[in-house]
């Protein structure tokens, strides 16, 4: 995953590591290896999970690790350079050089390997194969049956070839490569056509390869398809106007009965800081979790892209939710 954010909360707890590497990977590409500048190991990390790389002045970016968990003295990650983007990337790839000491975040994960599957498949669309990779290293390690299928526009474009070369020989890592013609692409809804008995999907990617992924893969059965976005999705015209329908609510905390009033355009997140509330924040878009809060009372309009449905029944995310009624109580 990789998304610009701005952080309203000091991280709590940041490591300090060294850039020990920085590799071309790919069109646009680089990695980037993150170690303990004393050597020592770092924290633990499962597939699929991400950490916030803090650079100039309180901007964030945010970006999936893509080894092996097993690698405690490492973190790699791989961004790709975007010019259209809003100078996240473009200011990593500026900033960062080998030997620069960075602020990076401890791992946290919200798009994890679901135990007990007899198989699973992988979809990745360009750099969206980071915490793919990662989940192919460890269902490798476990022994589980996996297939991977990474889409990109030709094979310059496609990241960490050497590494990739054992699976594709092994017949586990499938290229797809369109020339920059959808049309070409993967035939996904083929691909997901037939779900096997014990079969779980992964998929991660930027733009519509992600509806593309969630239409073919409508009538799986529950609890057996996962998925992370890169970035926010524009909201419709309908979710706009869910979010018009109340100019202001209240919020009240549970603990000290203190009541906040939110206004329009305002976030939760925000309204709660201001009145000296602590509340961590990173993505300010719905995708990290980071200020995921429990709530006691009333209802919430969620506008996250990470929780499930069962968890939207206890909890929010304080800079995207809006209240559907007039005061709702937070668990703080």
């Amino acid at each position: 995953m990789s998304t610009q954010l701005v952080s309203t909360q000091a991280d709590p707890d940041p490591l300090e590591l060294l850039v020990r590497q920085i590799r071309f990977e790919g069109q646009g590409i680089h990695s980037y290896e993150l170690v303990d500048p004393e050597g020592a190991a770092l924290p633990p990390f499962t597939a699929g999970a991400h950490i916030d790389i803090h650079l100039a002045g309180v901007v964030v970016r945010q970006y999936s690790i893509s080894n092996a968990p097993r690698e405690r003295h490492r973190y790699v990650i791989a961004v790709l350079r975007d010019e259209r983007g809003r100078c996240g990337s473009r200011a990593l790839h500026e900033q960062l050089r080998v030997q620069d000491i960075v602020r990076v975040s401890r791992p946290r994960n919200n798009f994890r390997l679901v135990d007990g599957a007899r198989r699973v498949l992988l979809i990745a669309g360009g750099i969206g194969v980071t915490p793919l990779k990662t989940m192919a290293h460890e269902l490798e390690e476990a022994g589980v049956e996996y297939e991977m299928h990474y889409c990109a526009k030709d094979a310059r474009c496609a990241a960490f070839a050497e590494e990739f070369a054992p699976m594709r020989a092994s017949g586990r890592l499938h290229f797809h490569f369109d020339g920059g013609d959808p049309s070409a692409d993967l035939d996904i809804r083929g691909l997901l056509n037939q779900p096997r008995d014990g079969e779980h999907v992964y998929y991660c990617s930027p733009g519509g390869f992600m509806k593309a992924c969630a239409e073919a893969a409508e009538h799986w059965p529950a609890g057996t398809v996962y998925f992370e976005h890169f970035k926010a999705l524009e909201r419709s015209p309908a979710g706009q106007a869910a979010n018009d329908a109340l100019d202001h609510f209240i919020v009240r905390i549970a603990s000290t009965g203190q009541e906040i009033e939110i206004a329009k355009e305002q976030t939760i997140a925000d309204a709660l800081v201001q009145a000296g509330v602590a509340m961590e924040t990173s993505c300010c878009a719905g995708l990290c979790g980071t200020c995921k809060v429990r709530y006691l009372e009333g209802e919430v309009e969620h506008n996250d892209f990470i929780l499930s449905d069962e968890e939207k029944t206890e909890y929010l995310t304080a800079c995207v939710s809006r209240a559907a009624s007039k005061v709702f109580v937070l668990d703080l």
